[in-house]
């Protein structure tokens, strides 16, 4: 099991996330080989399901809460963003329109590298910053 994982990883990624973490080679690797056994779709993510088949949340009385925290649907974050000044339908159909500008190679989902070529059409800094009038 440990072989598959360290073989799926280059060196220079390891060497990254050491970097970006602390985490040991050989911390990063059990991980990574722990997250590869729980990806029963082999997709490079974790559904829902990948984490209802970890035996410690599914007897957990709370397990489905945690589970669900993973998961807050994305319309409900941005409702939480944007408050009431707009419909569901409003939000909806901008959200939908967002991912569609960005999903490149439509499989209506936004990768990491998606949303950092959405990222890099954007000056963050001037949109996040707060301007004081003088």
């Amino acid at each position: 099991m440990g072989s598959r994982a360290s073989t799926l990883l280059r060196d220079e990624e390891i060497e990254e996330i050491k970097k970006e973490t602390g985490f040991s080679h050989s911390q990063i690797t059990r991980l990574y080989s722990r997250f590869t056994s729980l990806d029963k779709g082999e997709n490079g993510t974790l559904s829902r399901e990948d984490f209802q088949r970890i035996p410690e949340l599914a007897i957990n009385p709370l397990g489905d809460r945690i589970i669900n925290a993973f998961f807050i649907e994305g319309v409900h974050v941005l409702r939480m963003m944007v408050g009431v000044n707009i419909s569901d339908e409003q939000l909806g159909s901008i959200a939908d329109r967002t991912i569609q500008e960005a999903d490149q190679d439509g499989d209506s989902a936004i990768s990491f590298s998606e949303f950092v070529k959405v990222l890099e059409k954007v000056d963050v800094e001037q949109k996040m910053s707060i301007r004081f009038l003088h």
